[in-house]
């Protein structure tokens, strides 16, 4: 299960809408609290939303305490998905779009206000939200058991959420000297995404589809 969650955490982990604004709030007037805010927003708003959808999976298919008959049909189907969803940003990496217009409000942005930003982010993202509802499923239908389940969800957060933790604690200990590179990385991921992305989808799809075909 471990390998499973791995490259839906990375898909989440290196998406510029996660790495972006994590920088962008180490740009406001109040760079450590708002920073440190929004990462805790972040980190609250993926265990939850996970936890939700390992939840859903547990009333539906009966419990945590083994795989439901359905989960390789599911598994399947997600697994094609994805690897038909990365072929399509690899086929359309050219016209990807930089930042949206909203995240130049990052620039004023205060701590509460980051760390209601983090939390909606997750749930408005449909990235990151599809990503977090297939861990959760995956989770859940893998019969771990309750501890288990729990271990799943904080192993995928602590992934997920990792390139908006290493800025933000960086920051928090170094201060302005990672001002400069810290731009260069956010530059260099509007520019590079959609082809990680890409990359990152359709290895996600193989495995997430090879689990579904072994389990039948």
């Amino acid at each position: 299960m471990l390998a499973e969650l791995i490259p839906l955490a990375l898909v989440v982990a290196l998406s510029p809408l996660s790495i972006i604004p994590g920088v962008l709030v180490l740009h406001s007037p109040r760079p450590r609290p708002t920073g440190l805010a929004f990462l805790a927003g972040w980190v609250v708003g993926l265990a939850v939303v996970t936890q939700i959808f390992v939840e859903v999976s547990n009333v539906v298919g009966g419990g945590l305490d083994k795989p439901p008959s359905w989960a390789s049909w599911v598994r399947i189907v997600a697994g094609g998905a994805l690897i038909v969803f990365g072929g399509y940003k690899w086929l359309t990496r050219r016209r990807s779009e930089h930042s949206p217009k909203w995240m130049t409000g990052f620039a004023t942005i205060t701590p509460r206000k980051a760390l209601v930003t983090a939390l909606v982010l997750v749930v408005a993202n449909p990235k990151v939200l599809f990503m977090c509802a297939a861990a959760g499923l995956a989770i859940g239908t893998e019969g771990l058991g309750r501890k288990g389940a729990a271990l799943g969800v904080f192993f995928y957060v602590a992934i997920a959420a990792s390139t908006v933790a290493l800025p933000v604690l960086a920051y928090a200990v170094s201060g302005d000297r990672l001002h400069q590179p810290l731009t260069r990385l956010k530059d260099w991921m509007e520019a590079q995404h959609a082809a990680l992305v890409a990359g990152i989808l359709v290895v996600l799809g193989v495995l997430v589809l090879y689990k579904g075909l072994h389990g039948l």
